[in-house]
């Protein structure tokens, strides 16, 4: 458990390099979690990644991460907005979490300016693509070293 982290890709994270390039890029998420995958092997961390979009099905992989993970990357994708579940599972386990979005969530529409999940996190890295998730891998990192 000491050395590993948990990425969830929360909906339609399973259409990237299709959907929307013009916002969210051209990676697909298979290569956004080889690229993880490799950097977690040079910061010497272990990285299991989740994608669904089924919001209990987040709680579920938040839940059993627990005792298994210490720390979680999440992009609840529309859930951000909107999950008071998601929001009370990461409140829950008490296992680091740090909330990504490859947009700039505050620069998109008005809804998408309240993130539930931010609050219960220990922070929140937006408006980089795929560097968003690589910049959250390394402070994950260095959370459960400290």
């Amino acid at each position: 458990m000491a050395n590993k982290i948990l990425v969830i890709h929360g909906p339609n994270l399973n259409l990237l390099g299709d959907r929307e390039k013009d916002v969210y890029g051209k990676t697909s998420l298979e290569e956004i979690n080889k690229k993880l995958k490799a950097l977690g092997k040079e910061l010497k961390v272990g990285v299991e990644t989740y994608q669904t979009n089924v919001e209990g099905e987040i709680v579920n992989a938040i839940q059993g991460a627990k005792g298994k993970f210490a720390a979680i990357i999440i992009n609840p994708g529309g859930y951000t907005h909107s999950s008071v579940a998601i929001r009370d599972a990461i409140s829950a386990v008490k296992i680091k979490t740090i909330e990504v979005h490859l947009s700039n969530i505050y620069a998109r529409e008005e809804f998408r300016h309240k993130s539930l999940i931010a609050p219960v996190a220990q922070g929140q890295i937006a408006g980089f693509g795929v560097d968003s998730y690589l910049l959250a891998l390394r402070a994950a990192a260095g959370l459960i070293k400290t």
